[in-house]
């Protein structure tokens, strides 16, 4: 191959359009070369789906794949993560691609011949198991960008580190996990990439679409419980009773004026209470309620600032009623940014790899994504990828009838590595300006 060239363009330096095609080409060859057996690693993965922390047969089918193409393979990172580093034939930086492994507690209810039959116990609780929210596919698309990526190694300009991330949906109760306690454990050391690229199928876009954009991409994730203690009573003698199901109605309905008159109507976020659990009988006042829910933020000031007035909120109604609360207000998931530049420059990659007009810019979303840890780490790119095949249709993320098509993973692969390539020949200047 000829040696990588470099032009100036409004500041940025970007590799030779002649050398840009030539990988596309060979990008685009072993993308059709190895398609069948990465999507018939898809079916395995969909078919015997596994609970975050738990990923032991996926965990080993990624660690063998990678070993059979040569890589340096570690496993056991954050209990079940594997990372497989793969080094060019040419001296150049670090990129780093990671994919997120574990399933859902949910019961499969699509007419895939591959669909997941499985259960298993949760919460103490017998439960379907189910790749109701993409992670089959993102595994699947890695796998694939490994394998086309290992056929080009003699001329690929540097590392990339390949990362299988275990517990994107939260480890199990008392257990830590997910890219957190990656990140914790040194997965993003020796060798430290310039930058990380990420994606994630989406269900209300087509096959042969991709979604980016810039800053914003998903939000922080917060998870508060709230415990409203009153007196307990007769259901015919309320005068005796401090009645916490009133306040904590009271409180419901005064939760969200947090969002309407205490911050920017400019400012996205969401507070959501989703469960109210209290009493034992029909006429009996209980002595307390609990109260549980989620904060979705894109802003640390906002964040702050929830928090505070759910306090003082709670604060005064249980005092007006003569009862007292406690709130238990944890943070988690930080919001996921993508960096400026690395965007802009992302976007022709992406445009090559699917044509300009199936390249959309989304809207941010309230939903929360750890690899957040990674991108508060390194300057970070993720993106969205269309799973929904022409004349099918996918129930939302997390719901039993979700369905990713097979005809996702070549598009994810293509993007994936010319993303890969692109940065090692010549887009980590852009992080350098």
């Amino acid at each position: 191959m000829n040696r990588v060239l470099f032009v100036l363009t409004g500041g940025l330096l970007i590799a030779s359009t002649a050398t840009a095609q030539q990988f596309d080409q060979r990008i685009d060859a072993e993308v059709a070369r190895v398609l069948p057996a990465i999507v018939e690693m898809r079916h395995r993965i969909h078919e015997n789906p596994e609970l975050g922390n738990r990923e032991f047969e996926t965990a080993r089918l990624v660690a063998e794949h990678l070993r059979a193409l040569g890589f340096e393979v570690d496993t056991g990172i954050a209990h079940t993560g594997v990372v497989g580093l793969l080094r060019g034939g040419r001296p150049g930086p670090v990129v780093a691609l990671r994919a997120d492994m574990d399933a859902l507690p949910v019961t499969e209810e699509t007419d895939f011949p591959w669909r997941s039959t499985k259960r298993t116990t949760y919460l103490e609780q017998e439960v379907g198991v189910m790749h109701a929210c993409g992670h089959d596919i993102h595994v699947a698309v890695q796998l694939g960008v490994a394998s086309v990526l290992a056929a080009m190694r003699e001329d690929i300009p540097g590392t990339v580190k390949f990362i299988f991330q275990p517990a994107e949906e939260g480890p199990p109760p008392g257990e830590e996990g997910g890219a957190d306690l990656m990140v914790r454990e040194g997965v993003l050391d020796d060798p430290r990439p310039a930058a990380i690229f990420g994606l994630h199928s989406f269900a209300q876009m087509h096959v042969g679409t991709l979604g980016y954009r810039s800053g914003p991409m998903l939000a922080a994730v917060d998870h508060f419980r709230i415990d409203i203690r009153g007196r307990q009573s007769h259901g015919a003698r309320p005068e005796l009773s401090v009645d916490p199901v009133v306040m904590a109605a009271q409180a419901i309905m005064a939760l969200q004026t947090i969002r309407s008159r205490n911050l920017s109507p400019l400012e996205p976020s969401v507070i959501t209470v989703g469960m109210v659990r209290g009493g034992t009988r029909f006429n009996i006042i209980p002595a307390d309620v609990h109260l549980e829910g989620t904060v979705r933020t894109y802003n640390e000031d906002v964040r702050d600032a929830v928090e505070r007035r759910m306090g003082e909120i709670l604060q005064g109604i249980t005092a007006a009623a003569g009862g007292t609360f406690e709130l238990d207000y944890e943070r988690g998931t930080p919001a996921t940014i993508n960096h400026a530049g690395l965007t802009s420059w992302a976007l022709p990659v992406l445009h090559r790899a699917v044509g300009n007009d199936k390249v959309v810019e989304v809207e941010p979303a309230m939903g929360g994504e750890d690899f957040a840890y990674f991108a508060n780490e390194v300057p970070a790119f993720f993106f969205r990828l269309g799973q929904v095949a022409p004349g099918t249709t996918s129930g939302d993320h997390h719901t039993p009838t979700f369905r990713a098509d097979d005809g996702a993973i070549p598009v994810g692969m293509r993007a994936m590595s010319r993303l890969a390539l692109d940065f090692l020949s010549s887009g980590s200047a852009i992080l350098q300006d």
